[in-house]
């Protein structure tokens, strides 16, 4: 893999670029080993000479959003992982807001409400970055994204730009056609709706209050492991209950003891321990009903030793 120094000439950008950054840094499970290459770009001019130089050196390139719903190797990334928190910009033209991929989702729901909008309310206390949840069209408290989405702008691997305007047959249950292209999310509009602030901000206190009850911010997790089918007649969390999974550990990773679809890093987790605990709570719920649980964690990284299922 080239090291800065043997690239460093062939990337002009505003932001920065280094080597064996660690990704446990970057994620809200707090594990995952080094990234061989970590930029930052700080526009789209700057992507687009990462990944021009990224293809030109056969450097794989892995963009990254908020860390919030990925399960980083204990071996870190090979190639380069291209952080987007500095597309953070934001803006209200009428009642449509423009917001950048990177912003933390929480904060611009907040801005919003600040100043007397709702519409992105719902993921308020949601950890990840906008982009993040556009990619995944994040569900909670019977809100969607693509419920408020307008458009979204997308950066494609070879430098063009390129506006997507949604299509109801793109998306369903946490899918959104992002996940099938390869091409960056730059920003979005979302649609706002007029409300006192003071009312959104109690819908908003409602939703924390109901992720603190069941202890998304008691350690470090990615929130739900599991996606929720509705053919099994149960959500994950219920189904997992079932088996008197809560509080089951594998090395530092246990099932939290509030909400058996959340496994957290109970201090000494590694990633390996995570997805082992993930892979036994997957068998159990096989065995004893018959079907899988789909994970909503995405692996990331070289799991090349991993005894599990597939790569990330």
């Amino acid at each position: 893999m080239p090291s800065v120094k043997k690239i460093e000439g062939k990337i002009n950008i505003r932001g920065s670029l280094r080597e064996k950054e660690p990704m446990a840094a970057h994620t809200t499970f707090r594990v995952g080993g080094p990234a061989d290459l970590f930029a930052e770009p700080a526009d789209a001019d700057d992507l687009a000479t990462l990944f021009a130089v990224c293809r030109d050196e056969g450097i794989p390139a892995f963009v990254l959003g908020g860390g919030a719903n990925i399960l980083v190797s204990d071996r870190g990334i090979r190639g380069m992982v291209i952080d987007m928190s500095r597309f953070n910009a934001l803006s209200i033209d009428g009642e449509t807001l423009t917001v950048g991929a990177g912003l933390p989702v929480s904060d611009a729901a907040a801005w919003c409400a600040d100043r007397g909008y709702a519409g992105i309310h719902f993921l308020y206390a949601m950890p990840g970055s906008v982009g993040g949840a556009v990619w995944m069209n994040a569900r909670c408290y019977d809100g969607e994204v693509f419920d408020v989405l307008d458009w979204v702008d997308l950066l494609s691997r070879d430098g063009t730009e390129r506006r997507y305007v949604p299509v109801a047959d793109d998306f369903a249950y946490k899918v959104s056609p992002f996940q099938s292209d390869d091409a960056v999310i730059l920003r979005c509009g979302i649609r706002l709706t007029a409300q006192e602030p003071d009312s959104v901000w109690e819908q908003m206190r409602s939703y924390q209050a109901d992720r603190e009850s069941k202890g998304h911010f008691a350690a470090p997790s990615a929130g739900s492991m599991f996606k929720n089918d509705r053919a099994f007649g149960a959500p994950s969390g219920v189904i997992i209950d079932r088996l008197g999974l809560r509080g089951f550990r594998v090395g530092g990773a246990q099932v939290s003891p509030r909400h058996a679809n959340i496994i957290i890093n109970a201090g000494t987790a590694t990633a390996t321990d995570i997805d082992q605990l993930a892979t036994h709570v997957e068998e159990a719920v096989f065995t004893a009903f018959g079907f899988r649980l789909e994970r909503e964690v995405l692996r990331v990284g070289d799991w090349t030793d991993a005894a599990s299922s597939e790569t990330g």
